[in-house]
């Protein structure tokens, strides 16, 4: 089985990647930042005796997402699971004042990112006859909160987006699933307070926030259900948040 996924050097990502080696998967790794892929690539086939490919590429350039996905193996074009991770939030303000950057940036990741890796890696699930798209989404996709509003817009559109492929991929015998998490303590807030770590800090704050592990483990079950059963579609909170908003906090 191949695993191919974005985003995979750091928290959901790195934490997926692990968990599908652990158990014998064998993977495509991607991510921005070559120095840790590559350190990546060799820990999980010292650890796991898996075989690992790793691509250097940003989802948000069609062209390096094409010429990447191109140059693998024809055994490596045998993806069974794509798991769209890569994504992020940029800011946190009204939308009067949001940063044109921030949004774009939000744009072509969260949705045009998503979109270019997808319809490449589900032509080759077409012809291979089988596979299991999972998109990260966030409960983000499910309802709006102050200041959001780019960032929840990109969220929905991964939540339609879901929808859509499910119906679409329906006759290929391909699965489409959507996990979409509350907080979860990873990069994401330094990522989106412009390395604020401080800051990010206080959003996790007196309260024990879902781990990527935690993430990780939900896709792999996703991913190990029966071949007659899909998932379609998961919200998954620290006991500790009720919705994007409500949050107990001691």
């Amino acid at each position: 089985m191949l695993v191919f996924i974005t985003g995979a050097t750091s928290g959901i990502g790195k934490s997926t990647a692990k968990k599908f080696a652990q158990n014998g998967y064998d993977l495509i790794i991607t991510g921005r930042r070559q120095e840790r892929l590559t350190e990546f690539k060799k820990q999980l086939e010292a650890d796991y005796k898996i075989k690992v490919t790793d691509l250097c590429f940003d989802v948000r350039q069609v062209a390096e997402v094409e010429s990447a996905i191109k140059s693998l193996s024809e055994e490596n074009k045998k993806i069974d699971i794509l798991i769209n991770n890569a994504g992020l939030a940029a800011g946190l303000s009204s939308i009067q004042e949001g940063e044109l950057s921030h949004w774009e940036r939000m744009i072509d990741t969260n949705i045009k990112g998503l979109l270019y890796t997808t319809r490449i890696i589900s032509n080759l699930m077409i012809k291979n006859g089988k596979g299991h798209i999972i998109n990260i989404g966030s409960v983000a996709g499910k309802e709006v909160y102050a200041n959001g509003n780019v960032y929840c817009a990109t969220k929905h559109a991964v939540d339609a987006l879901n929808k859509g492929m499910r119906i679409d991929l329906l006759a290929h015998n391909i699965k489409v699933t959507a996990i979409n998490p509350g907080m979860v303590e990873t990069e994401f807030s330094i990522v989106r307070f412009d390395g604020d770590e401080e800051r990010a800090k206080k959003v996790y704050m007196g309260l024990q926030a879902l781990k990527p592990e935690d993430i990780a483990e939900t896709i792999f079950w996703v991913a190990n259900r029966p071949a007659h059963v899909n998932i379609n579609d998961i919200i998954i909170m620290p006991t500790a948040q009720a919705s994007a908003t409500n949050v107990n906090r001691k």
